[in-house]
């Protein structure tokens, strides 16, 4: 089983970026998706679940209106588009997924996303 997330990096604030997951190694589609943050000093945080045909999505207050969830079940792919970025988004993000009927869940390694001028 593999999570690997991608894209992330140094941006300004007010700026966007979109990062991956690629996952492997399980049935996918079965699963729904999240995306978790953690910062320096401060515990993880949820960001945003999406289910596994995408029929419900939800978010963390702090980042509503801004990111957007999305999977691609036939490339076994989560994304999440992140705009109008603020310092406080700065964090290591972790790709989760999970199957509650299955009682199985995995983590990513996660992707540094640094917003700084």
């Amino acid at each position: 089983v593999q999570l690997v997330e991608s894209g992330g990096g140094l941006v300004q604030p007010g700026g966007s970026l979109r990062l991956s997951c690629a996952a492997s190694g399980f049935r996918f589609s079965t699963y729904a998706m999240s995306w978790y943050r953690q910062a320096p000093g401060k515990e993880r945080e949820w960001v945003t679940t999406i289910s596994s045909t995408s029929g419900h999505i939800n978010y963390a207050d702090s980042v509503k209106g801004r990111f957007t969830i999305s999977r691609d079940n036939a490339k076994n792919t989560v994304y999440l588009q992140m705009n109008n970025l603020k310092p406080e988004d700065t964090a290591v993000y972790l790709c989760h997924a999970s199957n509650l009927g299955a009682g199985t869940n995995y983590w990513g390694q996660g992707t540094q996303v640094t917003v700084s001028s």
